[in-house]
């Protein structure tokens, strides 16, 4: 009898154990705007956005340089969320010019735009500004990386608007 009970205790402590980390594994819910952020929901749907954003990216001259996210990997392991992916986006010329005035900054490249997938079946479009993302820098690269921030920050909002035509 002790066995039986030492058993199913173990077996409802795996149970629950089980059931906190699906709970866990649920989204946290849809982005919002914050402070050096665009935020953007749009009416297409998430493969359609991601779809739209790399070829935004290359016609606006830009490479996508990194790609990943969480989404594909958890339904292997059987769990299902949202869509979520990271793109990294940058341009050699950025790149040069920018460690010119800042070795530190350089650890910015490239900068992200976040697809994310929302209950309704759309996704939103995010990114932070690269003026923000670089604005930690701004001591060591003077006005000469706030002027390439700022074209940064045109070029991003371009990407976005073809994407979201």
């Amino acid at each position: 009898m002790t066995r039986w009970l030492i058993a199913t205790a173990r077996a409802l402590l795996a149970a629950g154990m089980m059931a906190g980390m699906v709970a866990g594994a649920a989204p946290a819910g849809p982005l919002t705007p914050r402070p050096g952020w665009e935020v953007i929901a749009t009416g297409l749907d998430y493969p359609g956005l991601l779809a739209r954003l790399r070829g935004a990216i290359r016609a606006e001259g830009f490479g996508l340089v990194t790609e990943a996210g969480p989404t594909e990997a958890a339904r292997s392991r059987g769990i299902a969320i949202p869509g979520n992916r990271v793109l990294g986006v940058f341009r050699n010329d950025y790149a040069v010019r920018i460690l010119r005035l800042s070795t530190a900054a350089m650890i910015e490249a490239p900068i992200r735009f976040y697809v994310t997938e929302n209950p309704d079946g759309t996704a939103t479009l995010a990114w932070k500004r690269p003026s923000h993302v670089l604005a930690p820098y701004l001591d060591e690269g003077g006005a000469e990386l706030a002027r390439a921030a700022e074209e940064l920050d045109a070029a991003f909002a371009a990407i976005a608007a073809r994407a979201l035509r």
